[in-house]
């Protein structure tokens, strides 16, 4: 039997016009992000203009920096190894789920009972530290899990968190303003989706930007009153070393891991599902590299004084899909140090619409939840759906209780009575959404060995989530190790499915057969079927692994 040649090492493009494409969508995406977390940090932790913009976002600048370059390194290598020159970096930036947690669980309660926003802010830092080092933990055996967590289970989860944190508020605010947005998103979804260029081979990502900022103010949407204020307000911030105020936050450390626990698992699980995107697409990097610069960013964000810690974004699909090689991603963490250096994030907040930006959110949500069907058998396709619901719990449980507050008031002072009474199911929302993430994963998991008649498995992972939802890394509100008896009865759940599972693995049923003509990659999916074991699947039956 002839074998394949293997490609010769070879330096791939260091530019290409869909990097270019591809800088203006991720550009436009972390610009919304920085500008939102800077908000939040002053608007609602009420940190000084001075501290945000002269400390914390230069920290963030420098983490970004250094962890675009890293994936640069890691895009040309995979490129030289593999002799490609399709091969798509990883993007990274400051996690989007963090930033409004650690705003809301973390810093705004010590902001409320201190009335101090700087001890606000360093419980923020321990908080950030706290992730960054479970995270590299994590870097050690989270390649193990992802080897025995099927596909499905990855990216269902990743739909999850495409379709309700990134997409929903962004929709929303698209229609605020949708004589502004629709023409927007109209641009990216001709030109990113359905492949049609500009005249010139002109970037998509940019033109979309500047016909949004004509339409905007043209209509009168913007005020010129705003951007001279803002650049009134342009001053260098310069990184620097902020360990005294790590080591304060460090000194109330227990209250934080309570939440950093679950949440540093969430993170390393949301990285192996980004990873696991990427493969589908076509690019296999290495997950314990990606989880140890993951981490080392966090640690070394919160050091510098930043405590929104940075992460690998959902999105490879859609920025592969743009055009994106191995340098748009480093060329946007060059562009965002440079703007938090110069504290140039308040100008751009008044030059820029937002029904103008958020599309591109849009845009990624659709990619992601297109992939992780494209990506996986369709006798998976349920496994997905069930995967997604956690996290449509925990966004709706959300939008519940900020209603809620809104109105002066909390879901345990109006009572699960009353709002079962008006068609909310709370209790049950707020149970299935907590460790949204992880349990979509383990129920994902559940579902696809069943499909696939690997009921030991599915009784494995069952048991699994009794163990999670026991601890509260699932279902709970706190880790801990005195379950009461709602967490009980919630494990007592996955246990007695785990009872199902074993029960039909008397019957000797056979497992699911390989389906060939699935669009995916069959012979990845034949080496997870058999966990390990060499897979054996003609090349001539394989399909080609179409790219999201």
């Amino acid at each position: 039997m002839p074998t394949a040649a293997i490609p010769a090492p070879s330096s791939p493009p260091l530019w290409t016009r869909g990097d270019l494409n591809a800088f203006f969508g991720l550009g436009i995406n972390m610009l919304v992000n920085v500008l939102v977390l800077a908000g939040l940090a002053a608007g609602v932790v009420r940190i000084s203009g001075g501290d945000v913009f002269g400390t914390i976002l230069p920290a963030l600048g420098v983490g970004l920096l250094v962890g675009n370059v890293f994936y640069f390194y890691l895009a040309r290598q995979l490129a030289r190894k593999e002799g490609r020159s399709d091969v798509t970096a990883l993007p990274f930036g400051p996690s989007v789920p963090h930033m409004f947690i650690v705003t809301f669980v973390v810093m705004l309660p010590t902001f409320i009972a201190t009335n101090d926003p700087i001890a606000a802010w360093t419980a923020g830092l321990a908080w950030a530290f706290i992730i960054g080092v479970i995270i590299l933990i994590g870097a050690f055996v989270g390649p193990s899990i992802r080897r025995f967590t099927p596909r499905a289970a990855l990216l269902g989860t990743l739909a999850g968190i495409s379709i309700t944190f990134i997409s929903m508020g962004p929709a929303a605010q698209m229609w605020e303003a949708a004589w502004i947005a629709l023409p927007v998103l109209a641009l990216i979804i001709i030109g990113f989706i359905s492949g049609v260029r500009l005249p010139g081979n002109f970037p998509i990502g940019l033109a979309a930007l500047l016909l949004g900022s004509a339409i905007a103010w043209g209509g009168g949407f913007m005020e010129t009153a705003a951007v001279t204020s803002a650049a009134k307000d342009i001053a260098i911030g310069i990184p620097s070393l902020n360990v005294d105020l790590l080591i304060d936050g460090l000194g109330g450390i227990s209250p934080l891991l309570a939440t950093a626990i679950p949440l540093g698992i969430y993170n390393f699980t949301e990285a192996m599902s980004n990873v696991e995107s990427a493969a589908a697409a076509g690019d296999k990097y290495n997950l314990r590299h990606v989880l140890l610069a993951d981490g080392t960013g966090a640690v070394v964000g919160s050091s510098l004084g930043s405590p929104f810690p940075p992460a690998v974004y959902v999105g490879h699909p859609g920025w592969k899909a743009a055009g994106g090689g191995v340098s748009y991603s480093l060329a946007t963490g060059v562009l965002i140090f440079v703007l938090c250096f110069f504290g140039l994030f308040p100008l751009l907040g008044a030059l820029l619409p937002i029904p103008a930006i958020v599309p591109v959110l849009l845009y990624i949500g659709l990619v992601i939840g297109a992939q992780a069907f494209r990506a996986v058998p369709k006798a998976h396709y349920a496994a997905i759906v069930l995967a997604l619901v956690p996290n449509v719990a925990a966004w709706a449980t959300g939008l519940i209780n900020n209603s809620l507050a809104a109105a002066g008031t909390s879901a345990a002072d109006v009572g699960s009575e009353a709002l079962g009474n008006a068609g909310v199911v709370y209790d049950g929302l707020l149970k299935l959404g907590e460790g949204a993430v992880l349990a979509g994963m383990v129920l994902g998991a559940i579902a696809v060995f069943m499909i696939d008649r690997r009921f030991l498995w599915a009784a494995g992972f069952s048991f699994l989530g009794a163990a999670l939802t026991l601890v509260g890394l699932i279902h709970g509100e706190e880790v801990s190790l005195s379950p009461d008896d709602v967490q009980a009865k919630l494990a007592l759940g996955y246990a007695l499915m785990a009872v199902v599972c074993l029960a039909f693995s008397r019957l000797g049923v056979p497992e699911r057969e390989i389906d060939l003509s699935d669009p995916v990659d069959v012979e990845d999916y034949a080496e997870r079927m058999s966990l390990g074991r060499p897979a054996e699947v003609p090349d001539e039956t394989k399909p080609e692994l179409q790219p999201a």
